[in-house]
């Protein structure tokens, strides 16, 4: 089995210890950059208690898009039979092989925040009677572990980002291809995305709308005093519209800049660096507004965001033209 190693991002560490079984060592921000995994999504509507910022694309596209682009061989499995499952994963553990686990992290015996998320990724590494060896995010512990009942009852979960059991393998046939021929399409498509969203709640789009929303937020909120500094931490912590995303994506302009030499993707790497600074900043005002209530906070918020609107439009407009 491969050497455990938790990463920043909880697909992107499953999809390392995937890779590293087959001999692939990328780094954690390639693989999400080649998974053209950078997006943004404000979405708030019935059934949520205070709106959900998004700074990735919806969980399991990245780990599709990755094995397209790399030409990996991508099995999925998913059924609503809790032992046929279980069977799925333990046949490709005891043939030496690790797999991933698409569930709910709030079952999850290490997880010591107990809200529900549906789209968390994990991969597993070995098993025996009661507990499941596992490798998440290095802030979850990376190398860890959970009993046996409740990772079948956070794969059984339903609800919003739900999968049904779902697992994965990825195996690799033949040889990578050059990074130089697939860094440009990736970084295009996902630009074309950011730039050109459906509808108004994603991509730069999106955030400009947040730009407009979060200086009502005080009023959105039941117990803002509990519900922005929550909002505050999963940004900064957990990527869902704040700086890790940003980071990430960066730090792989950063290494497609090197491999293409390209004046473009550098000016693009500067303007994330400047986006995922403004991200921890927003993330900072909105939870410090939480524990005062001034409102005066998230109205800098939101100037804030329409900046970082801008910012992030121009450095996907410096990609955009990859395409060619």
């Amino acid at each position: 089995m491969t050497r455990a190693r938790g990463g920043k991002h909880c697909e992107t560490t499953a999809l390392g210890v995937l890779l590293r079984h087959e001999g692939v060592e990328l780094s954690e921000p390639m693989l999400f950059g080649l998974g053209a995994g950078l997006s943004f999504i404000y979405w708030d509507g019935k059934g949520l208690d205070f709106p959900f910022l998004g700074g990735r694309v919806k969980p399991f596209e990245l780990t599709r898009t990755l094995a397209d682009r790399l030409g990996l061989e991508l099995d999925v499995r998913e059924t609503a039979s809790a032992d046929k499952a279980w069977r799925n994963v333990t046949g490709a553990l005891d043939a030496g092989r690790p797999v991933g686990l698409q569930l709910d992290s709030y079952h999850l015996e290490y997880f010591t925040s107990k809200v529900h998320f549906g789209g968390h990724v994990v991969a597993i590494e070995g098993y025996d009677a009661e507990r499941a060896r596992l490798v998440d995010t290095e802030q979850q512990g990376g190398a860890v572990t959970t009993g046996l009942a409740s990772l079948a009852a956070a794969r059984a979960e339903r609800g919003p980002m739900t999968a049904r059991n779902r697992s994965f393998t990825l195996a690799l046939r033949g040889g990578l291809p050059d990074l130089r021929d697939v860094a440009a399409p990736a970084m295009a498509a996902c630009a074309s995305a950011f730039l050109h969203p459906p509808i108004a709640n994603l991509g730069h789009r999106g955030i400009a709308k947040a730009a407009g929303l979060v200086p009502g937020w005080l009023a959105r909120a039941e117990r803002p005093e509990i519900q922005l500094p929550r909002a505050s931490r999963m940004m900064e912590l957990a990527g869902t519209g704040g700086a890790l995303f940003r980071n990430l994506y960066r730090d792989f302009l950063g290494e497609c800049a090197d491999l293409l030499d390209d004046p473009g993707v550098r000016t693009a790497r500067d303007r994330y660096a400047e986006a995922a600074a403004g991200w921890t900043e927003v993330a900072e005002l909105v939870g410090a507004a939480g524990e005062s209530g001034e409102a005066a906070l998230l109205r800098q918020a939101g100037r804030l965001l329409e900046e970082l609107a801008r910012i992030e439009r121009e450095a996907m407009g410096e990609l955009a033209r990859l395409a060619a």
